[in-house]
């Protein structure tokens, strides 16, 4: 009899287990996966990542036409919104998303939000820099998880990806469809190339590493180097060597800022092309102007006034360059940017100030 118990415990005890097993089975998605969804796009050929592992994010993409991208965001359901954001700087404000929730009754609504501000009356429905494609967007609740979908027309969408997911029970509602403060969110950069994503804060060193190295190289040094070679000529010859050892660490300091750059964009796969066509620009007249130091003629030299007015207004234009492209990158670049500029702001300001007091007590002297 106490057999036949433990025989009948045991076997019920062994169908909860593998109910539980299977339920479990069901609210999980992988790459290996098959999607058996209704969607107006082919899903057969989606490239496959895991994005944000501490909500089980699951991103499918692919580039179908020409212009057209395919996305379906998988996570689990916990009857809240979740959303798919696309930003130039890596932070929500300024960002358009794709954000989607089901209902109680089961309707999904999927919709696009522009993020003006932090403030809630900021965040505006139906907005946004993203051109969806028309009757592309479907969010469908199936096995305990939430599958959103969508299609970007778009030559390549932003590699700065944003996720979130809103409080649970929580979902907007007509007519406003205002969107409630997020429960948890994550920055990353998505390389569509490669198929790899990382939290954007994995290459935060890189990135101000790069910033570091130009605005201390090109965008300081480089000025103190030609202020010392036009103020302080009175003292031959150290304001020589001191001008070329100071340009000297400028353009060492430059070209390593330079290649880190280079090294930056290849992991983002960011689009910087204005940037990067300033920063090599930069190079460019500054490997002119070394390569002039040595081909200077002597100082009795009739061609020596046009060698000093190349000199003299080509190290004037890679300054002006350069200091245009340390605020532009600065924009680009860091999240914090509003104190990098400001600090730069005072830096420049402070020199400029010096120069104008240096040149006009050169302009009395002469």
């Amino acid at each position: 009899m106490k057999l036949s118990s433990i025989s009948i415990i045991f076997f019920f005890a062994t169908l909860q287990a593998l109910s539980v097993l299977q339920v479990n089975s069901q609210s999980t998605d992988s790459c290996n996966s098959n999607l058996n969804l209704d969607l107006p796009f082919d899903t057969s050929l989606l490239n496959c990542l895991p994005v944000w592992s501490r909500h089980d994010f699951i991103l499918r993409y692919v580039r179908n036409l020409s212009n057209v991208w395919n996305f379906v965001l998988s996570a689990p359901d916990t009857n809240s919104f979740v959303a798919m954001g696309f930003s130039t700087t890596g932070q929500m404000v300024g960002s358009s998303a794709v954000v989607g929730w089901v209902s109680a009754d089961g309707s999904g609504t999927v919709k696009q939000y522009f993020l003006g501000g932090q403030r809630p009356n900021l965040v505006v429905a139906d907005q946004g820099n993203l051109t969806i494609v028309e009757n592309s967007t479907s969010i469908t609740s199936r096995s305990s998880r939430v599958y959103l979908a969508f299609q970007l027309n778009t030559s390549q969408p932003l590699s700065r990806v944003l996720y979130s997911v809103g409080q649970i029970g929580v979902i907007p509602s007509a007519p406003a469809f205002a969107l409630a403060e997020h429960r948890d969110k994550v920055s990353t950069l998505l390389n569509y190339r490669t198929g790899t994503s990382a939290s954007d804060s994995q290459h935060s060193r890189l990135r101000k590493s790069h910033g570091i190295l130009n605005m201390l190289s090109w965008g300081i040094l480089m000025i103190i180097g030609a202020m010392a070679g036009r103020y302080f000529k009175q003292w031959d010859p150290m304001w020589f060597y001191s001008h070329a050892a100071i340009q000297s660490c400028a353009f060492l300091l430059g070209l390593a800022g330079i290649i880190s750059g280079f090294v930056l964009e290849d992991r983002l796969d960011a689009e910087v092309d204005t940037h990067k066509a300033l920063g090599i620009l930069i190079l460019v007249l500054g490997c002119l102007q070394v390569m002039a130091v040595f081909a200077r003629p002597g100082k009795e030299s009739k061609v020596r006034k046009y060698w000093n007015w190349y000199h003299h207004n080509g190290g004037r234009i890679v300054i002006l360059i350069a200091i245009a492209n340390v605020f532009y990158g600065i924009h680009l670049g860091e999240d914090n940017g509003t104190s990098w500029n400001a600090a730069y702001a005072v830096v420049i300001s402070m020199l400029f100030l010096l120069s104008i007091i240096l040149e006009v007590k050169l302009w009395r002297q002469n």
